[in-house]
Order: structure tokens, then sequence, then C-alpha cells
């Protein structure tokens, strides 16, 4: 039998407490968890200074960007858009990096604001040195090694598209050269959920490739620390893997004689386990022998798609109604309420309906789904269903909880639709 999961900053009470104020399903997030995790973030071994940026895609909800601005977090943007989400939500365009696949239609109107560039292919790079010739810039690099949970989340090797393939360094030093740019910024990311081994050697690698740029003054080594959201998985520890990356940058020192600064982007990290789905049990329904006991839920693929998409596990603790005195245990298939039979929230890698082992639920206990504050909200197929955008709340640190985004209306879904005529 499995483990049964236990809750990791709600209790039973407040559960049901913001279920009734605010409805179901909705983002629950901890403030408090939330800056414990910047703090492990800011502590990570470094020789000469670090700076951690978050990765905005992660989670970009104004009140968690607000929250993460005032303990010193910088961003990385995945996006234009992210970018001027990011000013809006109060950070300075020179504390915010832009690595994007797609190159930014309004980099000539970013740069000049402050923003930094991070040229992820040949082409960014020399678009880049024909708007700025001069100007300093920073490369993303595929060190040829990857490290993920899935191929879906590996951007590292052969098998990814992510930044400039390390054989083609010749190429970057021609672009460098023929529009007098400095690249004073290597950055790497090799994937989520990343071996720690493999982190220590691309981090080797990445100063290697540092090496070779004499105006190089920061070394990226992206995120993809691994956080356990289920009983039994590991959370990679930032102290253990960063001691043995701060030697190698101090031996770059004593070869070179140059100080490199860190930066690091965690995503995950900062905010998983401190984001949680609050949903009620809308229905359960039974298929006979050799079949499964369905529990359908008030929430899916349009709130949280990353079961649907990567078969992803997340932690399922049943709140009954109303406290009982003994708890019996039982083994279900949890599913969404969207019309799509991809819709498992508990499922094998591959498709197909999961048991978990949970406390027995009834129709209207509520169900939370821990470890959903990282890649779910900002990840979810909205309005599939046309089921309306999920409400949030954060629980500040004085215990208080606060609605910090609304349901969304039909009018929101349908505003930006036009009435035409047919004829």
């Amino acid at each position: 039998m499995q483990s049964i999961e236990n809750l990791k900053f709600l209790t039973p009470e407040e559960a049901r407490k913001i279920a009734t104020n605010f409805g179901t399903p909705l983002f629950v997030y901890s403030r408090k968890g939330i800056e414990k995790s910047c703090d492990d973030a800011l502590a990570f071994p470094n020789a000469f200074g670090l700076t951690v940026r978050f990765a905005m895609k992660a989670n970009p909800g104004r009140t968690v960007l607000e929250i993460l601005k005032k303990k010193g977090i910088h961003i990385d943007a995945s996006s234009e858009h992210e970018v001027k989400r990011a000013i809006l939500a109060g950070f300075k365009p020179s504390d915010i990096l832009l690595t994007s696949q797609q190159l930014a239609r309004s980099l000539k109107d970013l740069i000049p604001q402050g923003v930094q560039f991070n040229a992820c292919s040949l082409r960014q790079l020399e678009e880049f040195g024909k708007l700025f010739p001069g100007k300093e810039v920073s490369v993303r690099f595929n060190p040829g090694l990857g490290s993920g949970a899935t191929k879906k989340t590996d951007v590292g090797g052969k098998t990814s598209s992510f930044g400039i393939w390390h054989e083609e360094i010749g190429k970057v030093k021609e672009i460098v050269s023929k529009y007098g740019l400095k690249l004073v910024r290597v950055h790497t990311h090799i994937g989520s959920g990343s071996d720690p081994e493999v982190w220590k050697a691309v981090a080797h690698y990445t100063l290697e490739i540092a090496a070779q740029f004499p105006d190089c003054k920061t070394v990226n080594l992206g995120g993809g620390f691994k956080v356990g959201r289920m009983i039994g998985e590991k959370t990679t520890d930032p102290q253990s893997i960063g001691v043995p990356v701060k030697e190698l940058f101090e031996n770059y020192a004593k070869e070179k004689g140059i100080q490199l600064k860190m930066e690091i982007e965690p995503g995950s990290f900062l905010m998983v386990n401190n984001g949680a789905i609050l949903t009620q049990v809308d229905d359960i329904v039974y298929t006979g022998e050799g079949g499964y006991t369905f529990v359908k839920l008030d929430m899916g693929m349009d709130v949280n798609t990353r079961p649907a998409l990567y078969a992803a596990k997340h932690p399922l603790i049943v709140i009954p109604q109303k406290e009982k005195s003994e708890q019996k245990t039982g083994d279900f298939v949890y599913v969404g309420h969207c019309c799509e039979s991809g819709d498992l929230i508990t499922q094998e890698e591959g498709g197909g309906p999961q048991l978990r082992t949970t406390q027995i639920p009834e129709v209207g206990d509520l169900v939370v789904m821990e470890g959903t504050g990282a890649y779910c909200s900002s990840m979810s197929t909205k309005n599939y269903n046309s089921y309306p955008e999920t409400s949030e709340v954060l629980i500040d640190t004085d215990g208080t909880t606060k609605l910090v985004r609304q349901r969304q209306t039909l009018e929101q879904i349908l505003q930006n639709e036009l009435l035409v005529s047919l004829g």
C-alpha cells in the first residue's frame, strides 16, 4: 500500500474555512513558505557574489512577483510579455534577463530601458548585434548534457533546441567580433529535476566556455533544482551541490585571475511546495469488477495540466466535511472535470488510470492537491470546456487570507470574441 500524503502548510480547518469563503477550485499560496524558500536560495554557496533569478514562467502572478521582489530576487523572463509583466510588478528593467525561445519583437524597445538580453541562438545573437553593436550581451549555450524527470523537461543535450550548441562557439566568437559585442555572461541550463552530479559537471563545462570570452564577468548556471512533491521524492539541497561548485569558481579565480559572479535561476525550488489547489469531490463512479472507482474533482487539466501532460504526481489529501474519528483508506483513480479521457489526475506514464491510496472520500469532501505552486497555474489549459480561470488566495505571514486573483467571469472569457456579419 502507498504511503498516505500529509498537508504541507494548510490545516484541515484552514482548508474548510477558505473553501467556504472563496469557493473551489482555487490555488492557495503560503507567503511564509515562499519567503523561506527565497532565503534558502539566497544562501546558495558562492565565491564572489550571487544573483538569484526567478524563472518567472513557473508562476507569474503579480502577488508572487511582489513577494519575490521584496526578498531581493531578480527575474529570468521567457518572453517579452513576461518582461512587461515583471516591470508592471515593480521590477527594474535592469533586474530582468530575457531568455526566450522566440526572438522578442520589441527587443529594440526593451534594451534601451535596461533589460538584459540572453541570446539563445545564433540568429538571436546576430539580430541583437545588428540592433545594438558594441553593447553587452549574454549567451545561452547547450553544453551537450541534459537532465530531466522526462524528455519533456530535459533542456540540454542533442534532443534539446535550447541554447547555442557548444560546438558552435567559433560562430559565436565571429558574431561577437563582427558587431563589437561584449559577451559578459555565459548561461547554461540543463533541465528540471537535474542530477546533482550532472549539474556539477555542467558547471565545470560552463566555466570552460566562459574562459574563452575575456569580457565574461558572470556565469549563470540556470536552475533545475529537483523539489520532491511526493513522499519518498528527494529535494535537491542547495548547500550540498553548491559547495563543490563554489570551489570551481575559486579555482577559476586562482588560475585566470578573474572572479566570476554566479547566477542561478530556481523556479520550482522557490514555489512548488508553497502552493496547493483546494478542490472538492463532485462525484464518485464505479466501473464494475476488474474496473476502478473514479473520484471526480471539480478541477482538472484546465487548472493543472501537469498530470495530463507529464503524468506528474501530486500529493492528494482528502479532508472530510467533518472530522472523523476513524480514517479508513482505499485505492482510487482521481480524475478531472474536463470532458477529456486524458484528464486523469492519477495516471501512469504514457497514459492510463493509476490507483492512488487516500482516505476514503465522499461527495462534498475537500481534496488538497499539494506541490502546485510552480508550473500549474501558469501552464493551465484555461477555458477548456469553457471553465473559468481559477481564483487564487494568499495566506499572509500574519495568518490572514487574501484574494489575489478573482475567478474569471463568463464576460471575461468572451471579451476578445468579435461579432461579425456572416451574411
